[in-house]
């Protein structure tokens, strides 16, 4: 019974938080948010295009970028 109270309550919070950040984001810049991107109860499913290859390239082009160097 607590589990289910915490996924209500949850429900409820995570539709709030995707309401509030719909209205603050830019349209041309990010996707619309949906409440289960703020439920951690919501079952997670990887988008295979939110996925990055981990290759030598990508650790490159990270450590310029943490780095500050321009390429």
């Amino acid at each position: 019974m607590a589990e289910g109270l915490g996924r209500e309550r949850w429900s409820h919070t995570a539709q709030l938080l995707s309401l509030i950040a719909n209205c603050n984001r830019d349209p041309k810049k990010h996707r619309a948010f949906k409440p289960d991107d703020f439920n951690p109860y919501a079952d997670r499913k990887t988008n295979p295009n939110d996925v990055i290859e981990v290759t030598p390239e990508t650790l490159e082009f990270f450590r310029k970028s943490f780095k500050g160097e321009t390429t």
